[in-house]
């Protein structure tokens, strides 16, 4: 494997600390029945699917790196394609997070739109990726 799939790799499983936390953070607020997340359907919702997108999403992504190096691309779109990887387990759950930060909101900000990057970076990831296996 490469140094730079490597070191994707490793930022990868760092971040799997962060959903570790966001899934306790999760639980505390069930646990304590936190003013703000229980009574708050949006904010549970999307809460919710953002630490599931993040533990998917950061698997995924440490399941296809190896392919990266495999594929017939040139440098530049193998650092592209990893960089897209990277970026779909944290743009996606950031979306879902930040879009309702505050107890009270009840529909999501602009914020959201970073879900959308982060889908988008899934899929062009996985496309260039595909196509340069081939």
């Amino acid at each position: 494997m490469s140094s730079a799939t490597l070191t994707i790799a490793g930022i990868l499983l760092i971040t799997v600390v962060t959903v570790a936390y966001g899934g306790l953070t999760l639980l505390t607020h069930l646990a304590r029945r936190k003013a703000g997340y229980l009574d708050n359907p949006v904010r549970r919702g999307l809460w919710t699917a953002g630490h599931a997108h993040a533990g998917v999403l950061v698997l995924f992504a440490l399941v296809v790196l190896p392919y990266v190096d495999q594929a017939h691309a040139s440098d530049g779109t193998r650092s592209l394609i990893r960089g897209l990887f990277l970026a779909a387990p944290i743009l996606m759950p950031l979306g879902f997070f930040l879009s309702v930060v505050r107890p009270q909101d009840t529909r999501p900000n602009k914020l959201i739109w970073l879900t959308v990057a982060g889908g988008a970076s899934l899929i062009v990831g996985s496309l260039l990726l595909g196509i340069n296996l081939l």
